[in-house]
């Protein structure tokens, strides 16, 4: 098997499992959670710049105002996306985190079409009315919007689509990111110390060790994304991204017994089905450019 595939599966398995590893912290609270994961992710990445010897990027990054703007931006969206997941999933809400990452897709080319000028093809935007209707049925259905799954999927979405413009490549990025998110984590960090309310260091050898080991759970998925997007197509990478949701949805239902009641099977069912024809779609499409160019030709 192609090795970017097998770095792609490996990227979106780990990040399907990932409810099971915030679960084992769900005894500390998810803003706590969320500054060690910033803390220590700097940690694990500037030991990965020292190791790759790679810091040529920084002056230029921190002398140029339009890239810190930029990544301020991101890693504020990140922090958000990563906030509201660990809040959702140690809530109870694992099934609506993952209905967030199903959306995803659509809503990365919804913000394409808005912010890039990309125009869809009809497929697409057959694909988008159906998971806007299941979104809305949800709605009416519960009476409220599912805010965790759109805050999920437009902060993630968002996210995208300032990376894509971005100078700076997935580890550097990062770092920066990291590094941004670090200095508000540790002040928080500092005074749960002096509160005496911290929990890392002070419950048990477990907690201490998962919150310190949250800087490589979330840096090695990233990484391992970064090379498996440099070895298949981009078609490809958008089908094996549904790993990651089809995981939580399952750990969700089975494993934590969430509610999976008729209604949301008819909200989910519509949006499964705009991830359906959207991707068949995007692979007609991508197989049927070839011949046509060959044909012109």
């Amino acid at each position: 098997m192609n090795r970017g595939i097998l770095y792609g599966i490996a990227t979106y398995a780990l990040w399907g499992l990932f409810p099971l590893y915030w679960k084992l912290l769900q005894h500390v609270p998810a803003m706590e959670i969320l500054s060690h994961r910033m803390t220590w992710s700097l940690a694990f990445v500037l030991l990965l710049l020292v190791v790759r010897r790679r810091w040529d990027w920084l002056k230029t990054a921190v002398h140029t105002p339009r890239t810190m703007l930029l990544f301020v931006a991101s890693a504020l969206l990140l922090s958000v996306n990563w906030f509201v997941y660990i809040w959702g999933v140690n809530a109870g809400f694992i099934v609506e985190t993952s209905l967030g990452y199903f959306i995803n897709p659509l809503m990365n080319v919804l913000l394409g079409v808005i912010f890039l000028g990309e125009t869809l093809r009809r497929g697409q935007w057959v694909a988008i009315g159906l998971a806007a209707a299941g979104v809305i049925y949800l709605t009416v259905r519960y009476g409220e919007l599912p805010w965790i799954a759109l805050t999920l999927a437009t902060s993630f979405a968002l996210y995208g689509l300032l990376r894509k413009t971005a100078p700076l490549g997935s580890l550097e990025g990062l770092s920066l990111e990291t590094a941004l998110m670090f200095f508000p984590a540790l002040g928080y960090l500092i005074y749960l110390e002096l509160a005496g309310t911290a929990a890392f260091g002070h419950v048990d050898r477990q907690t201490t060790f998962l919150l310190g080991f949250a800087g490589v759970a979330t840096a090695v998925p990233l990484l391992l994304f970064a090379a498996a997007a440099r070895r298949i197509k981009l078609a490809t990478v958008g089908i094996l991204q549904y790993i990651a949701p089809t995981l939580q949805f399952l750990i969700g239902v089975l494993i934590y017994h969430e509610p999976f009641t008729a209604d949301r099977l008819v909200g989910f069912s519509l949006i499964w089905l705009a991830l359906l024809i959207y991707s068949g779609e995007n692979i007609w499409f991508s197989r049927r450019q070839p011949r046509l160019q060959a044909a012109g030709d």
